[in-house]
């Protein structure tokens, strides 16, 4: 079951058109990434005791539909691919039943400033589910 973001779109979010700037996508991923952490089992504070840093690798997004200011975009977060060093996961951004956005990000897990497997406990945890 997907870890869900939910949030009004906001007029700032938005170009003169109305529309969402496509950069917003990638906060509301980040946004919803601190839930699908925590479903994990994982907060920020126990990574950070064990030195270790999920750091974005890569981002890819693809668009289906606009959202629109006064919209309420929903985003569903849910594991695609744990690897030895990178989980990849998928965010999807909608509104009601309506897809706008898919955005996939891949973290890779860093220890003092280069990729590391991730421990067997965390790469459970992110298995998990």
């Amino acid at each position: 079951m997907p870890e869900v973001w939910s949030s009004p779109v906001r007029y700032v979010e938005c170009d003169q058109q109305g529309v969402v700037f496509n950069a917003h996508y990638l906060v509301w991923a980040d946004e919803a990434s601190n839930g699908w952490w925590s479903a994990h089992g994982l907060t920020w504070d126990e990574l950070v005791a064990r030195s270790i840093d999920p750091v974005v690798k890569a981002s890819s997004l693809e668009w289906a539909a606009s959202a629109r200011w006064g919209d309420t975009v929903t985003v569903d977060a849910d594991t695609e691919k744990v690897g030895r060093t990178s989980v990849t996961v998928r965010f999807t951004v909608r509104v009601g039943e309506r897809v706008c956005c898919v955005v996939r990000n891949t973290y890779v897990c860093v220890a003092d400033g280069a990729a590391t497997p991730w421990p067997d406990d965390v790469r459970a945890r992110l298995s998990a589910g």
